[in-house]
């Protein structure tokens, strides 16, 4: 595939999904079932609308079934399955159209809250219709009136669901089917807000009313030796903490806690919702303005502004004296803006932290959403 982005800079090939490979691979197992033939290539049309034409892998006929493999090719994006071959067999059925389900290496359901229901195979909705649209397009080429059945596999995809978020959302057996445009974007920030929104529907989708945010491993990390609970239980949000607080709202939530490191979190002070570094870094700029309104001097002010961590400028707060009131101040404001993105009838706990000196500060709700998550999930690990 030859199409490109460009982006920070930089020209990046496009790929392709799971998706767009199970969809070209059903419809050139149809071909060969109905035909007797294998095609070598494949054309499939994208839901994005960019045309795909895919080599095509592996065909084989017989007893009544034909099966072809599309090789996935996520262009220039660091996909656990790029390379993994997606393997379709389709057969004649008693059934009336056309029925799809997975078979080795595809995951399967056990949770709710995901796109397909407990039991099915993880092979989301798009992909779905993909499979369906294009056996049915082979089907009237070759005016074919019965039922076909088609069964998609991955042969590594047990190995490669390891590496991904499927053992955290409850997929057992495979990897997903995925893909709502056809089409990989390299480094896509949509696909990991998605996947942030995957994890939070099926918490809601279980019955839960509280939500556990963290930005990343160290949070994590906090969250069981800090805190005593299981951190699998907690969804890493990255930064994409005010898309988190959105999903949140529009799924039901009645409460979040968010745990984070000071050197991310403290930019939730200035209203810095994205906390990427591409977005800027106003880190010790916020420290400087909450110390400075606690009494800080100029002179230590200017010291804050040069310092390279956040945990240097704590130490120079703790020399000052002022640092629990600067942390309670910042601690206010983080609230103020969490709060003003989440909306009204939601509490926002916040809890912040750093490696050298543990536990920081808290909001006046972090403690009994904390409780509210506690008797929830009964997550004591000690």
């Amino acid at each position: 595939m030859e199409e490109y982005i460009i982006k920070e800079g930089k020209k990046l090939r496009l790929g392709y999904t799971t998706g767009s490979c199970a969809a070209a691979a059903a419809k050139a197992a149809a071909m060969l079932l109905l035909s007797g033939k294998a095609p070598e290539s494949i054309s499939l049309l994208t839901p994005k609308g960019i045309p795909l034409e895919l080599a095509v892998q592996d065909p084989s006929l017989g007893d009544g079934k034909a099966s072809c493999a599309i090789e996935k090719d996520s262009g220039d994006d660091p996909d656990v399955t790029k390379g993994t071959l997606i393997y379709a067999e389709v057969s004649f059925s008693g059934e009336s159209g056309i029925t799809i389900d997975g078979g080795k290496g595809v995951g399967r359901v056990t949770k709710p809250g995901l796109d397909q229901p407990v039991g099915a195979a993880a092979i989301n909705s798009v992909p779905r219709r993909m499979i369906r649209e294009n056996v049915e397009e082979v089907c009237r080429l070759w005016d074919h009136q019965g039922g076909l059945s088609v069964i998609i596999s991955a042969p590594d995809g047990e190995k490669l669901a390891k590496k991904t978020f499927n053992p955290r959302i409850g997929i057992v057996g495979g990897i997903s089917i995925l893909g709502t445009s056809g089409i990989v974007e390299p480094m896509s920030e949509q696909a990991l807000v998605d996947t942030i929104g995957v994890e939070l529907k099926q918490r809601r989708a279980s019955g839960k009313k509280t939500a556990l945010l963290t930005p990343g491993n160290y949070g994590a990390d906090f969250i069981r030796d800090g805190l005593g609970l299981d951190p699998e239980k907690a969804v890493q949000c990255s930064n994409y903490i005010g898309d988190a607080l959105d999903i949140c709202r529009d799924c039901g939530f009645q409460s979040i806690l968010l745990v984070g490191h000071i050197g991310k979190m403290v930019k939730l002070g200035g209203g810095m919702l994205n906390t990427h570094s591409k977005y800027g870094d106003c880190r010790m700029e916020i420290l400087a303005a909450n110390a400075a309104a606690c009494g800080l001097s100029p002179e230590a002010a200017e010291e804050i502004l040069q310092a390279v961590a956040c945990d240097e400028a704590l130490r120079i707060l703790q020399q000052q004296g002022i640092l629990q009131a600067t942390l309670r101040r910042l601690t206010r404001r983080i609230t103020f803006h969490l709060s003003q993105r989440a909306g009204e009838g939601i509490s926002v706990g916040v809890l912040l932290f750093s490696k050298e000196y543990g536990l920081l500060a808290q909001n006046e709700q972090a403690q009994q959403v904390l409780n509210q998550i506690k008797e929830e999930e009964k997550w004591y690990i000690l």
